[in-house]
């Protein structure tokens, strides 16, 4: 009998971080609600001083709890903030950090716009690819609410997703832009799933949405 695969576990994504200890209540709370594998941390523009205190604040919450502290870009600040690795979109990105980042840290790959972008990115030996996530960057102009704007289509995501964990050995992240979409993407094969700003405007707060992905990781592979 062919073993079952073991449900995909979590990978929280921050909203834009300023002011790290005004987060880290209900980053506290989200961490304790389901199993958390990473988090991806992004960060408010800021002076390297400052971002590197950002890091070490935000670091204290995560890494206790043994989860991995991701960064989006900054890989240069990756071993000097005590951060797990960085999260590089494009190929351009990875290729330019990976030497800085391995092999002590991870390497992960977004931005990935076709199947030739996501085996490159094996190739250069990312630690894991990641599908069907927005832009992570903050829009340029305040008022500009283009987030989701350039995410792929969510049957896009999925084929991408099958196709990946079929036959490639990295790890693969699917994002999830809704509770909905979470059981989907376990079913095509995702290793983790990644919950963005959706979790941290929950009406019932970030607990309870990291809750109901858990919940509906616990039934599968059912």
């Amino acid at each position: 009998m062919t073993a079952q695969p073991p449900p995909p576990r979590l990978y929280l994504i921050t909203p834009p971080l300023g002011d790290p200890a005004a987060f880290t209540p209900a980053l506290n709370a989200a961490l304790e609600a389901g199993d958390v594998a990473a988090v991806l941390l992004r960060l408010e523009a800021a002076d390297e001083r400052t971002l590197i205190d950002r890091i070490k604040a935000v670091a204290t919450a995560v890494q206790r709890r043994d989860v991995a502290l991701i960064l989006d870009g900054h890989p240069q600040l990756a071993a000097r903030a005590g951060a797990d690795g960085a999260h590089l979109t494009g190929i351009a990105a990875l290729e330019a950090a990976i030497g800085t980042l391995k092999p002590e840290r991870i390497a992960g790959a977004g931005g990935l716009r076709s199947r030739d972008d996501a085996m490159l990115a094996g190739e250069a030996g990312a630690d894991y690819v990641m599908f069907g996530e927005p832009s992570l960057y903050p829009p340029p102009h305040a008022g500009d609410d283009r987030e989701r704007a350039d995410r792929p289509p969510f049957d896009f995501e999925l084929d991408r997703l099958a196709w990946w964990a079929e036959l490639f050995e990295p790890p693969c992240v699917g994002y999830a832009g809704s509770l909905d979409e979470v059981l989907p993407l376990a079913q095509v094969g995702a290793d983790f799933i990644a919950l963005g700003d959706w979790i941290w405007t929950h009406p019932q707060g970030p607990a309870a949405a990291v809750a109901e992905a858990a919940g509906l990781m616990s039934s599968f592979p059912a």
